[in-house]
């Protein structure tokens, strides 16, 4: 299990895994956000997108 999280936390999750992982909460409804500091804080996912191979979420919101 520990192997399982430091592969995941320094090489980062698949889509697939991804969505597997969201998949099991059981209230689908909830809003998703995304944290660079372990859960402080966190910004709203504005968009979803793709460059260099790799899939992006992306926030839109203001830094001010």
């Amino acid at each position: 299990m520990a192997d399982d999280i430091l592969s995941w936390s320094t090489k980062g999750k698949t889509i697939r895994n991804l969505i597997k992982e969201l998949e099991s909460f059981e209230d689908q409804n909830l809003k998703v956000e995304l944290s660079l500091d372990g859960g402080v804080s966190s910004v709203p996912i504005s968009l979803v997108g793709k460059k260099d191979g790799e899939c992006l979420l992306i926030s839109l919101k203001d830094e001010t």
